[in-house]
């Protein structure tokens, strides 16, 4: 186990990259400012499982494969871009939304959530190149100090993400009472998601950078 010393910096050090927003967050936000606070906490669920599953994939090797494959990367990259460009594309051709199921709802949420993130190939990289700083090998097995690291930043990322959804869910609040308000969030929602889909295709990243995801 990683000295405590080392688990507050890791911590202090996780703090500071979570306060600058990525896609998953840009994601979130908007879910919440479109749908309300539960809407986007769902789907803070949904990404942070993404998260987690990238820390066990570093726990076990796996990030490290896809980080060092560029071909695996690349794949990886541009069907993360062409979800993002098809939640837009989906969202501006949407007509008055029909009512659904809580559960269905739900379960939808947290499924593009955790899509969103576990089609993101730079958090793997994120893994592979920020945990190993605070693994000693002194201090025992590799992969379970890596896994503890790994689900300590899940636990702050959850946390982190989880309040940019209660403040987009009450700014949005207003928004969704008007009709005509809710239209323009509607579009502009899918023009962010697209935007994202953009970006991420263009993005020159590699498998030798590492990025807050």
């Amino acid at each position: 186990m990683p000295a405590w010393s080392t688990l507050l910096l890791f911590a202090s050090a996780s703090i500071v990259l979570l306060a600058i927003p990525g896609p998953a967050v840009v994601y979130v936000v908007m879910r919440s400012v479109e749908q309300g606070r539960s809407a986007g906490l769902v789907s803070v669920l949904g990404v942070e499982l993404g998260t987690l599953t990238y820390a066990l994939g570093a726990a076990s090797g796996l990030s490290g494969l896809l980080a060092a494959s560029a071909e695996a990367f690349t794949a990886v990259k541009y069907a993360g871009a062409a979800y993002l460009l098809y939640l837009g594309a989906r969202k501006l051709l949407e007509r008055e939304q029909r009512e659904q199921p809580a559960a269905s709802r739900r379960s939808r949420l947290f499924l593009n959530g955790l899509v969103v993130q576990l089609l993101n190939p730079k958090i793997a990289i994120f893994f592979v190149a920020f945990l190993p700083q605070f693994v000693n090998p002194a201090r025992g097995a590799v992969a379970v100090q890596m896994l503890l690291l790994g689900t300590l930043f899940t636990s702050l990322a959850l946390v982190s993400d989880g309040a940019y959804a209660l403040a987009a869910g009450a700014i949005g609040g207003w928004l969704r009472s008007n009709r005509r308000a809710r239209r323009r969030l509607t579009v502009a929602s899918g023009g962010v998601y697209i935007g994202l889909g953009v970006a991420a295709a263009l993005s020159g990243g590699g498998p030798s950078r590492s990025y807050r995801a």
